[in-house]
């Protein structure tokens, strides 16, 4: 009988935080502000916190950190601000 390999629905802070290349304090960092889902899976809450994070989850706070095009002004018409009357800009 051939066994059929489990695919993960959870990763660490760490797995995750090398998926997108940045520290595992960041990770941890939007766990503790509610920005990403997770779950504590120590055996004792007062101990240690030990975070999974469910793929669902990750593909939300993908999502709703995602960059979204801002209708395709450049970055000087998007900076360019009138001057105020009277003042001259010496740069």
């Amino acid at each position: 009988m051939a066994t059929k390999a489990i695919e993960r629905t959870k990763l660490s802070p760490p797995q995750y935080a090398k998926r997108l290349g940045v520290s595992v304090a960041k990770v941890t960092h939007f766990i503790r502000t509610g920005q990403l889902k997770a779950m504590d899976v120590s055996a004792n809450r007062g101990n240690r916190a030990r975070y999974l994070i469910d793929l669902a989850d990750i593909e939300r706070f993908e999502k709703s950190r995602q960059v979204v095009p801002d209708g395709g002004l450049s970055t000087t018409q998007r900076l360019r601000r009138k001057a105020a009357a009277g003042v001259r800009e010496f740069f």
